[in-house]
């Protein structure tokens, strides 16, 4: 095998001397010499504990040179460990990849199997965090094949919590779940406290994008405290961030302000670039939702620094989504067109990474796949094999053994009948659940429910329920200008938007009519709360159609402008007829809310008298009376236009996908 010769910038390449020892042995030398190199991983594991990552990696570059002189490999494996996991906490992958693929093979050559099976497993959480998967599944296996042998079972465990990290990823939340509660199980039996703690932040993310924000709430506090009392900064760090965002997505800013200060300083303290420009452009994000755009500009400045100089796209892309916002916010309209133009670029590189992450996970499904043949294949081997001895011993034995075998071909028939019923019932139950889900997506979960039980719904009567309208004005003249392909694709664009929006504010959609879109808020329960998120979600659709018509000018593409109108009153709800049914509303209430659209304004959201009175004491809105205007075979309808006041473009949570995947 080729030697490796290694080259440590910064660190000195001369063995220590001892001046005071006059006659000292090559023995004796190497005797001091090692000693003097464990003291020095054991400083460097001491820098990392106390969050100085730079002292830490020259103190053990240092040990690594000495262990290189007295050719100890499996030491030299231990401190290319510790110098490629100080590279992965300070966020530079490709260094700490190439570390633990160094630490590995020192390992194989003294044939430390602990060590090779770390090795994997930390190399395949780094391709975890680039979001190679295919790469890190092989890895992750490799570590689990070798881990096997070992007399403990911690580094197959963490490797299974990396396989399920990987679902996570791919949000097959079942999947994840299991993995990680498997391993959660096996800590607390062990009294493996550190695994635990990055488990628990694990077992929370699945349950921060379910929105299940109390539960994700619990898991990262008992994270945070468990990395408390180990002292385990790296991990305080991840568990403040994800609180800090957990109160975000629930709108309690105080709270995630709070959180997140506390993140950035240990971020900070720690030198971990990453997360300092993640928990910056978090801040930013929230001073621009209070209206303070000078902070938001200087949050969002340091974050889009750190994402230049680890060239990392999607944080460049959210600190210029946050740097257009502020500047014109501040109506620094050059420099917020500047951030604009970046951003679009940015997003154009988002999209040509996402297609390569699709084709990577095309590339892990069908390793998974493969994985599954190769188990069946084996497992049809050694039944062949079964019954061939089985064979074999019919002619060697009496009768009775004869009849014994004929029992047991019976039984194993038998087995296999009750698995291929097992397997139909499974794919029985994978139809009607796909059926299920369809249903749910035309039908309100309550209604669906009454649907399926009687096989009719009976009409229901609200006495306040809050109608939306929308329409989108000049769509003939710009029809005219599109083809029919570009021309659904761009209704299609602004109808998904607009039931994301409603999902959101929990509001039911009811129908499109052409380019009209209608929604309800209050069915099929009331709900006193309704008309106030109603407004809220036509204030948003007209930002989106805002935003929409500003990047198709950028493009020279035509745009639609809108009008949405809102009325509250009484309605009547149901399901008529027997093929292509659908959950409708009657009532002048709904006549009321369509002629508040046709009388509205592009751009505006105008609203009923009997919707104002309603909404008049909320202070976060502001109402423009219109007057009394005629509308058709209403006569003169009182009408008024609201906007919100103190008002700044909602800056949704982006999902965070920071590194789930352990490193042993």
């Amino acid at each position: 095998m080729t030697q490796e010769v290694y080259a440590m910038p910064g660190i000195g390449s001369q063995t220590p001397s001892y001046p005071n020892i006059p006659h000292i042995t090559p023995s004796q030398r190497d005797s001091l010499l090692r000693s003097e190199a464990d003291s020095l991983l054991l400083s460097a594991k001491a820098f990392v504990k106390a969050g100085d990552l730079p002292k830490a990696l020259t103190v053990a570059q240092t040990g690594l040179e000495y262990y290189v002189q007295l050719r100890d490999y499996k030491s030299m494996g231990g401190a290319w460990h510790w110098i490629a996991s100080i590279h992965y906490y300070q966020g530079n992958y490709k260094k700490a990849l190439d570390g633990y693929e160094k630490s590995g093979n020192h390992y194989r050559r003294c044939n430390f199997t602990k060590g090779i099976a770390a090795a994997h497993s930390n190399q395949g959480a780094i391709h975890h965090a680039l979001g190679h998967y295919p790469a890190a599944l092989i890895q992750f296996k490799k570590a689990v094949k070798m881990a096997r042998s070992l007399p403990t079972q911690q580094q197959t465990i963490i490797s299974l919590h990396n396989i399920g990290a990987i679902y996570l990823e791919l949000e097959d939340w079942e999947n994840a779940q299991s993995y990680f509660e498997q391993t959660e199980a096996w800590c607390r039996k062990h009294g493996d406290r550190k695994t635990l703690s990055q488990v628990l932040i694990g077992l929370g993310d699945i349950q921060l994008q379910k929105g299940n924000y109390q539960e994700a709430r619990s898991h990262f506090e008992d994270a945070q405290e468990l990395a408390q009392e180990l002292a385990d900064r790296q991990r305080m760090l991840e568990a403040l961030y994800k609180l800090g965002t957990v109160f975000k997505a629930q709108e309690v800013y105080e709270q995630s302000f709070v959180y997140y200060d506390q993140a950035l300083r240990l971020a900070r303290e720690l030198d971990n670039a990453l997360y300092q420009g993640r928990i910056a452009t978090a801040l930013g994000q929230l001073w621009l939702g209070q209206g303070s755009p000078n902070k938001a500009l200087v949050r969002c400045t340091e974050a889009h620094a750190l994402a230049q100089e680890l060239n990392l796209i999607p944080e460049q892309a959210e600190a210029c989504d946050c740097l257009y916002e502020a500047n014109k916010m501040l109506s620094r309209n050059r420099q917020a067109l500047q951030f604009y133009e970046r951003l679009m670029g940015h997003r154009e590189n988002l999209k040509a990474q996402e297609t390569v992450q699709m084709m990577q996970q095309m590339e892990f499904e069908k390793e998974l796949v493969l994985d599954s043949v190769a188990q069946v294949e084996k497992a049809r081997r050694l039944k062949a094999k079964h019954y061939a001895e089985l064979a074999q011993r019919k002619r060697q034995r009496n009768y009775l053994l004869l009849v014994a075998g004929v029992i047991l071909v019976l039984s194993l028939g038998l087995y296999s009948r009750m698995l291929y019923i097992k397997k139909a019932k499974a794919r029985l139950q994978v139809e009607k659940d796909r059926s299920e889900a369809l249903l749910l997506n035309i039908l309100p979960e309550k209604i669906a429910e009454e649907l399926k039980e009687k096989g009719e719904v009976d009409a229901q009567y609200r006495k306040r329920v809050a109608i939306l309208f929308s329409d989108f004005k000049g769509f003939t003249e710009i029809a005219s200008q599109l083809g029919p392909q570009p021309l659904v694709e761009e209704i299609n664009c602004c109808f998904k938007a607009f039931d994301h929006i409603m999902e959101r504010y929990a509001l039911e959609k009811i129908k499109t009519i052409g380019d009209a879109y209608m929604a309800a808020g209050g069915l099929p329960e009331e709900d006193g709360a309704a008309v106030k998120r109603m407004v809220r979600a036509a204030l948003e659709m007209q930002r989106f159609m805002a935003r929409r018509k500003k990047e198709n000018n950028l493009l020279g593409k035509p745009a639609f402008d809108m009008r949405v109108g809102i009325h509250v009153g009484p309605i009547v709800a149901g399901i008529v007829g027997i093929k292509k049914f659908q959950y409708d509303v009657w009532g002048d209430t709904v006549n009321t809310a369509s002629r508040m659209e046709s009388h509205g304004a592009i751009g505006k959201v105008n609203i009923s008298q009997d919707t104002y009175v309603l909404l008049q004491d909320q202070p976060d809105f502001a109402f423009a009376y219109r007057g009394r205007i005629p509308a058709k075979g209403k006569g003169d309808l009182a009408m008024y236009f609201v906007e919100r006041v103190g008002h700044t473009p909602v800056v949704e949570v982006p999902w965070d996908k920071s590194e789930r995947a352990l490193i042993s």
